[in-house]
């Protein structure tokens, strides 16, 4: 039987999954919080195999809560649970470490396919993210804050040796950057680079 605990503030919402997982008969909720600051109290008792993670909570960011329990307890997997579909939410997510993506208004057999496939160790996305993630990847462009910071900064014309002075990296690293960004916007050249930053508000 898998475990399970669930964050999230909306106590309505919780009550219908607590519900549907304990009838499920693939797995049983072990413990309810309805804030980071709760779950932080109580994680380390319940220790589930799946937390469903509600992405907007009233004390921290979901994303931010999701690296902070991965670092801790890297063994539990994260299926986060929310009402954001933005194509870079669910890249930070997936990129803080959780295993899987739900909406909220995912179907129930959809729920429990998600706590089973994230259990077992693989990834789960449910259908409408699973779309979003597949659209052309032009209109889905995520960049750490590091990268538009040097996108910004080569907007400007500044130089890799410039740019290296300016954030204290060797311009050996300045490069590398900027060949993953020409990579990652499929720009063939600076120009054409910063032509894209500015047509699709990256800086």
């Amino acid at each position: 039987m898998i475990s399970v605990a669930i964050i999230d503030d909306h106590k309505i919402l919780t009550e219908g999954l607590v519900n549907l997982i304990d009838e499920s008969g693939i797995a049983t909720v072990i413990g309810v919080a309805h804030s980071a600051t709760d779950c932080r109290l109580s994680l380390g008792f319940w220790k589930p195999d799946v937390l469903l993670l509600d992405v907007g909570l009233p004390d921290v960011s979901g994303v931010d809560f999701c690296k902070e329990v991965k670092a801790q307890f890297p063994k539990i997997n994260v299926l986060a649970l929310t009402t954001h579909n933005e194509y870079a939410i669910v890249r930070q997510m997936l990129d803080n470490g959780a295993s899987g993506y739900l909406v909220k208004n995912a179907m129930a057999d959809e729920v429990l396919a998600g706590i089973e496939a994230v259990a077992a160790g693989r990834t789960f996305l449910c259908h409408e993210i699973d779309l979003l993630m597949k659209r052309p990847s032009s209109k889905n462009i995520w960049l750490s804050p590091r990268e538009r910071e040097l996108l910004r900064l080569i907007s400007e014309g500044l130089t890799n040796g410039e740019i290296a002075e300016q954030i204290f990296l060797s311009p050996e690293t300045i490069k590398g950057y900027r060949k993953n960004l020409l990579l990652k916007l499929g720009a063939k050249n600076t120009a054409v680079l910063v032509k894209m930053a500015v047509e699709q508000k990256l800086i």
